[in-house]
């Protein structure tokens, strides 16, 4: 039969999407994790470096982060939004933290740490210089710069650098740092030699080693990101299970490394012709990610000297001010440092118009039920069509389970009559598919924003939510909120919660309950299936929901758990015209102790 084929259909593909769902998060995720985890305690000695790039680093033994920031002379670096300072040895940006986010939601926790020095544990850093094939004396990592002028690098007050090589080529650096995220370095190198050097401009963010905590979420990309003609993305597991990538020629451009939330790239002039690259050099017990760029070679005859510009953001992903930097610099696509995703035709405009909702009501779950409300606004003629075809079909579903049992052992004219009863009752089965397929590009898009949207990070909605950006706090291990404690500590179940394992398994808080709850009213709402399995499968949805959805942002559940209330309510009131009975007068009637019958 028709319907039944179409529902079939249905049924296979949501089914087969929440096997892949759960396969992916709870077997591929946590293997992938592990197997990341155990190649880089067990990785080789160091590969050979590209010859095109700087030279392969060589990690030293892990110390603190104090006492690597302390082995080297530095500048502090002061901005609004930057707080750290520059290593004269190397000349590098290697001490970072940015002062407009906070690692916890503790009024007393230290902001986010985004660079740390060679040689600590997950090193991260920017740095810039010279290659060339032959040229004795170039400056490197140990390279040890004098400051020639200024004390503090800050908007407005830019640092010069120098190193003089004894063999005739003097390095003038130039480290100048905007109100917000972007550095511009201006590299300057003469030739007193009396012989002409050829040397050409690198640029490199390296980490050494990835945090356990990067490249878990599955939605959003971390790893290498750059624009070098094109979009070139390499996620983290991926670029240390393949090794080095193919060498980018490219016409300006950028690449970096990119977090959840941080990004660090590199963009040279855009007018220079580079080859972008994103290395991988196995150390002993360290993965090194080195992603670089080298520029055009060039002569520097005796007597002369060459002056190349490069500019280092290193921040937060923020979209407005990506784009300014984007206008300003012509570095094409820096916006696309976060992942807009195959839909970035409806996630941009999407992400933008919550940004702004955000920015006018100041609350960002409230802006998140706004936002809701206007998308279900705008699809709400569609919607109610197919809400009002499926309350037809829910209506006559009595009808048509007789008929199915009239003439069981006849098939052609049991579809002969249900084909009769459709025409009769003005009902089409199909009526309430189109609507469903139009809405489902949206439904994606609103998913990637609210992971991507860096303003939902510990941002506060209203109760117990302080933070959308993480599951929800509550579970039936602390009796959802009321013990404070963390169920990761308990003993015999905190084995369960720790990393590794599948997340949030048996965490499922207020929220979740209520969106659960909410999901089994629409689906109630809904005509049933023909068949006794299919029923339970669409009866067993809600609670696979319920469990996958609560690991993610409870912001996401803010979300589906509103749209959820006005999809019921708008279920309800076609349901009530229509008078077709629904599980809320249901509810309502059995808690009054009337019979299910009852009108």
């Amino acid at each position: 039969m028709r319907d039944d084929n179409t529902r079939n259909t249905i049924i296979f593909f949501v089914c087969a999407a929440l096997l892949l769902l759960v396969y992916q998060v709870f077997v591929i995720d946590p293997q992938s994790r592990r197997q990341a985890e155990e190649r880089a305690r067990q990785a080789p000695a160091a590969a050979t470096a590209s010859a095109a790039g700087p030279a392969a680093p060589a990690v030293p033994q892990a110390v603190t982060r104090d006492a690597a920031v302390t082995a080297s002379p530095r500048v502090p670096i002061a901005t609004p939004y930057l707080k750290g300072s520059l290593s004269l040895r190397g000349a590098r940006i290697d001490d970072l933290y940015l002062l407009m986010h906070r690692q916890t939601l503790a009024k007393d926790s230290p902001p986010v740490e985004l660079f740390r020095p060679e040689g600590t544990q997950y090193a991260w850093f920017a740095d810039t210089g010279w290659t060339g094939a032959n040229v004795p004396g170039l400056p490197g990592p140990q390279t040890v710069w004098t400051l020639a002028e200024g004390s503090t690098l800050a908007p407005g007050q830019p640092v010069t650098l120098t190193y003089s090589n004894g063999q005739g080529l003097t390095f003038t650096r130039i480290i100048a740092v905007d109100d917000k995220y972007m550095f511009t370095v201006t590299d300057t190198v003469a030739n007193t030699s009396g012989q002409p050097v050829t040397l050409a401009p690198y640029g490199s963010v390296q980490r050494q080693g990835v945090p356990p905590t990067a490249g878990r979420n599955g939605v959003v990309h971390e790893g290498g990101m750059g624009w070098l003609e094109k979009r070139r993305p390499l996620k983290y597991a991926k670029w240390q299970k393949d090794g080095s990538s193919p060498t980018y020629t490219a016409q300006g451009g950028w690449i970096g490394i990119t977090d959840h939330y941080w990004l660090a790239a590199m963009i040279p002039a855009q007018n220079q012709q580079i080859q972008g690259q994103y290395r991988l050099t196995r150390a002993p017990g360290v993965n090194v990610l080195d992603a670089n760029f080298v520029g055009q070679a060039q002569a520097i005859a005796p007597g002369r000297q060459i002056t190349i510009s490069t500019h280092v953001f290193a921040g937060a992903k923020n979209a407005p001010i990506l784009r300014d930097y984007q206008d300003k610099l012509k570095a094409a696509h820096l916006d696309e440092a976060i992942d807009w995703g195959m839909l970035w035709f409806l996630t941009r405009p999407v992400y933008d118009f919550l940004s702004w909702l955000y920015g006018h009501v100041g609350n960002f779950g409230v802006a998140i039920l706004i936002l809701t409300v206007v998308v279900r606004l705008i699809f709400f003629p569609l919607a109610n069509k197919q809400y009002e075809a499926m309350t037809k079909m829910k209506k006559v579903q009595p009808a048509m389970t007789e008929l199915r049992e009239k003439y069981k052992n006849d098939p052609q004219k049991q579809q002969q009559e249900l084909l009769a009863l459709y025409q009769k009752e003005k009902v089409n089965p199909l009526a309430g598919c189109l609507p469903i397929f139009l809405q489902i590009p949206v439904f994606f898009a609103l998913f990637k924003v609210l992971q991507l949207a860096i303003d939902m990070r510990h941002a506060p909605f209203v109760g117990y939510i302080k933070d959308l950006s993480a599951p929800d706090p509550t579970t039936i291990f602390n009796l959802f909120g009321l013990i404070p404690w963390d169920p990761g500590t308990l003993p015999m179940i905190g084995s369960l919660f720790a990393y590794g394992t599948p997340p949030g398994f048996l965490h499922i808080g207020v929220l979740p309950i209520l969106y659960g709850f909410t999901t089994w009213l629409t689906t109630s709402m809904n005509p049933p299936a023909p068949d006794p399995i299919q029923q339970r499968i669409f009866q067993l949805m809600p609670i696979l929901f319920t469990f996958i959805l609560a690991q993610f942002a409870i912001g996401l559940l803010v979300y589906y758990t509103w749209s959820n209330i006005l999809t019921v309510a708008q279920q309800y009131v076609i349901m009530r015209r229509f008078k077709v009975d629904n599980p809320i007068d249901q509810i309502i009637r059995r808690l009054q102790g009337k019979p299910k019958e009852a009108g």
